[in-house]
């Protein structure tokens, strides 16, 4: 009898329902799993965010401590740039200035004896003559085949004397102020007007052979 009454009060209690995929009873049956299964289901997806957080925040810190640093390590990775190429940007710069006879400013405008003057001085601070013809007696004489970027080049119209000047840039080309209603340009110094015209070239001391 009394047998038979337990297992009447057995029958009468609810059933916990078998664990199954879609099954209501999945997460409590994950929470209730052994410590194993529970350290795979939640642990190790926390510690895993976690995880990450802390490499996105270390990889972000890396770029940016590379990033201030980057700046340094370039310039000191960089060759320093030579005189030739500090006085050749500084004349480029100039490109399509007005031409004015006696000029000697990017404001008043240039001849060409006050273009080159500029040049070496706002760019090396090298004062040279003012006029072409006492610029063609300073320095190292140089042949023309051995030109090289920031030598002088001069030029003359009449017989032997010089009246114009240039700054050699490479390539066979020189940078100068031409004449009234030109700007200052890049001329052909191989061929052409200014060819012809070609008297001799110098070296500034300044800047020595290997410029």
């Amino acid at each position: 009898m009394r047998l038979s009454l337990l297992c009447a009060l057995a029958a009468l209690l609810p059933v916990p329902a078998l664990a199954g995929p879609g099954l209501a009873a999945d997460s409590a049956d994950a929470v209730a799993a052994p410590a194993s299964v529970t350290r795979n289901l939640i642990a190790d997806p926390l510690r895993g965010a976690e995880r990450d957080l802390l490499f996105a925040s270390d990889v972000d810190q890396l770029i940016q401590a590379r990033a201030a640093a980057t700046p340094a390590t370039a310039k000191r990775d960089e060759p320093a740039e030579g005189p030739a190429q500090t006085l050749l940007k500084r004349g480029l710069a100039l490109l399509g200035t007005p031409y004015r006879w006696g000029g000697t400013s990017p404001e008043a405008g240039f001849d060409c004896s006050g273009l080159v003057g500029y040049v070496f001085r706002t760019a090396l601070g090298i004062e040279l003559p003012r006029i072409s013809r006492d610029m063609a007696r300073d320095g190292e004489k140089v042949e023309r085949s051995s030109l090289v970027p920031g030598d002088l080049v001069f030029f003359g119209r009449r017989g032997k004397r010089v009246d114009h000047v240039g700054i050699y840039i490479g390539d066979g080309r020189f940078l100068h102020a031409p004449r009234t209603g030109r700007d200052v340009t890049v001329s052909q110094l191989d061929t052409g007007y200014w060819a012809r015209r070609f008297l001799q070239a110098r070296r500034v001391a300044q800047l020595g052979s290997d410029s």
